[in-house]
């Protein structure tokens, strides 16, 4: 008898409940296609739950969580909720509670998207990045002394272990070979100021890549990295790097690769339950209005089937979004001015599938 995935939903705030409904249209179309079952758990969590209750993220649901197949969220962020809670509370107890150690990004520009890059096109912005995701700056080690005061010390350290950097390198070369493209993986990170964290990255980084003979390697500072995914995109193949540098550089690659409304990501535990975004945030301004982006929720998707093994599947909804775009009915990927509404959007991707 053939498996029927379990997905949990987070709808969240803003206009993520707008994204996930246009998404989920989409994956009900594909399941019609290919030929598979799924059912869908819905989870209240984000800022209108936490108004309401207190509560960010109950160890009950964690647990949860843990028997999925996969968890589709929409967006966190609410503007009466103070920054940090959300965000820590949720999202960062997720990655870290589920081992959701990688954090890949795809920086994909597809035909009939605009660039602000002159003279690139969809041959030249190709890449993944591939960010640590549980541990550095983001572990929250550190603190304060004399707060408030004129001799006051705040203290955030950067955590690397050597398991933790082995396991992201690993994957980016595994990744690297599963595209076969260019088969070449970038080390970005800051070997001559942080020579402490980066020595070990990239001692790591030559002793894993000794057992992949047939994928290049190279490294660049992460200044570099920034110049050359503006001036020379095509260099790249698969960047890794830690959790800090991979935050700062992927909201680069979003821009290059058309805007925050077709950018995607996924929170991936290979062995375990990995969480798939729009990266774009919740957009509050913009609730309800149905003018938001889903091609971003809709790319979280595909990203989605493609983890859980159903590539058919994915396939078929990266050629649905390519062909929406190359229908020339979606004018821009800003909000409002798609020439679309959101819903209008999910539907012609879902009747493209």
């Amino acid at each position: 008898m053939k498996k029927t995935y379990r997905i949990g939903v987070i709808p969240g705030d803003g206009t993520g409940p707008e994204v996930v409904r246009e998404g989920l249209k989409v994956l009900e179309a594909v399941a019609k296609k290919v030929g598979f079952s799924y059912e869908t758990i819905v989870y209240p969590f984000g800022g209108e739950h936490y108004k309401k209750t207190g509560e960010t993220l109950p160890d009950s649901a964690l647990e949860e969580f843990k028997k999925l197949d996969a968890l589709y969220l929409g967006a966190i962020g609410h503007p009466d909720v103070k920054p940090g809670i959300l965000e820590q509370g949720i999202l960062l107890r997720i990655r870290f509670g589920l081992d959701q150690y990688i954090n890949l990004r795809p920086v994909k520009l597809y035909p009939g998207v605009w660039t602000p890059i002159k003279d690139k096109g969809p041959e030249d912005i190709d890449f993944v990045v591939v960010r640590e995701n549980t541990e550095g700056l983001y572990v929250g080690a550190g603190g304060f002394l004399r707060k408030g005061t004129p001799d006051e010390v705040a203290i955030q350290v950067s955590i690397n272990t050597r398991k933790g950097v082995e396991r992201c390198i690993r994957f980016a070369f595994e990744y690297a070979r599963k595209r076969n493209k260019k088969k070449k993986v970038t080390l970005c990170g800051k070997t001559n100021v942080l020579t402490y964290a980066f020595d070990l990255w990239e001692r790591v980084f030559y002793e894993v890549a000794r057992e992949y003979p047939d994928i290049q390697t190279d490294y660049a500072h992460v200044d570099a990295t920034t110049m050359w995914m503006v001036k020379n995109p095509e260099w790249f193949d698969v960047i890794v790097t830690d959790n800090m540098f991979g935050d700062i550089i992927t909201d680069l690659g979003a821009m290059i690769q058309g805007g925050m409304g077709i950018a995607a990501g996924g929170n991936i535990n290979p062995q375990g339950v990995s969480m798939f975004e729009p990266i774009g945030g919740s957009a509050p301004k913009y609730t309800g209005m149905n003018v938001i982006n889903p091609l971003a929720a809709i790319l979280a998707m595909q990203m989605l089937l493609e983890t859980i093994g159903e590539e058919e599947a994915a396939q078929c909804v990266e050629n649905a979004v390519i062909k929406a775009l190359q229908s020339g009915k979606i004018k821009s990927m800003s909000a409002g001015k798609m020439g679309l509404t959101t819903q209008e959007v999910g539907d012609l991707v879902a009747s493209l599938v």
